[in-house]
């Protein structure tokens, strides 16, 4: 994710990485090309490509209203990926304040490592990668092992936090402690399930597909509409009316899936290193 000052209006305006313009700058270009064309062409009598801009007026609105829809439905999956990866990071920290006052202290390390594996593995698990570099060390080769040969990785770490919370049992821990630690556990995989049907469930096809047949026919014509009253100036024009409408479905296909490595994606490597220090600071204190 990219950090910026929200007032320093110059940065914000002149800084190109994080934004969509990279990706729209060949659309644009092809548009004012368009309407550079078109108005040579007028220009000397060879062909008059002039269309009624009535048509551009009446659907403009309507296109308005869906990259509008289409945005906001790509915010709300940014933001309750946000949610659902604070809740995480909550009920980890709420684990680790409760396993350091009930559990046992020889079992301080293990619920350390496993609450930090069980994150690092969820993040690793949204993002389809199947290797766990930072936790080779930390948790037993046992289980890095089974964590390879599980569809699911993080519910094995899970698993293996609940078979520490048996542990803590038969050492006489009781169990209304061991159930609330065990809830925190299950709070997280519930989340994980929530970033799940955000990763797994895309803005449905037909949608994705009319809006873009729209988008590209409404930014490829409207040259041709602003032809006679632009002259000249017709793929300027043309090139912000299409920087405009890119740019905002664009922005929508950048953030509905918040949980990769594009500039404006969730830190999730930056949420992790500060759960790592919580957990060391929770268990130290212990």
């Amino acid at each position: 994710m990219i950090r910026y000052e929200t007032r320093d209006w110059f940065a914000i305006l002149t800084r190109v990485r994080g934004t969509v313009l990279p990706r729209i700058a060949v659309r644009v270009l092809i548009v004012a090309a368009i309407g550079l064309g078109a108005a040579a062409l007028r220009r000397y009598d060879v062909v008059d490509l002039a269309i009624p801009g009535i048509i551009h007026t009446m659907v403009g609105v309507a296109l308005g209203l869906l990259l509008v829809f289409r945005t906001n439905a790509s915010y709300d999956r940014y933001w309750e990926g946000r949610r659902l990866v604070g809740a995480m990071i909550n009920n980890a920290r709420d684990l680790l304040r409760q396993g350091a006052s009930y559990l046992p202290p020889d079992l301080h390390a293990p619920l350390r490592d496993h609450t930090v594996a069980l994150y690092a593995s969820i993040r690793r698990y949204l993002r389809d990668e199947r290797t766990w570099p930072e936790l080779e060390g930390s948790l037993p080769p046992a289980l890095l092992a089974k964590l390879a040969a599980t569809r699911c990785p993080p519910l094995a770490i899970a698993r293996a936090l609940g078979d520490l919370f048996v542990d803590a049992a038969s050492r006489g821990t009781s169990e209304q402690r061991l159930v609330m630690l065990d809830a925190a556990v299950s709070e997280i995989v519930d989340s994980l399930g929530g970033c799940e049907r955000i990763l797994r469930t895309p803005v449905p096809f037909a949608y994705a597909h009319h809006i873009k047949g729209f988008l590209t026919l409404f930014c490829l014509s409207v040259p041709l509409a602003l032809l006679p009253a632009m002259g000249w100036a017709t793929g300027p024009a043309a090139a912000v009316v299409a920087y405009a409408l890119f740019g905002i479905d664009e922005i929508g296909v950048e953030i509905e899936d918040p949980f990769g490595y594009d500039p404006n994606d969730l830190p999730l490597e930056a949420i992790g290193d500060n759960l790592t220090v919580d957990a060391e600071q929770a268990l130290a204190a212990a």
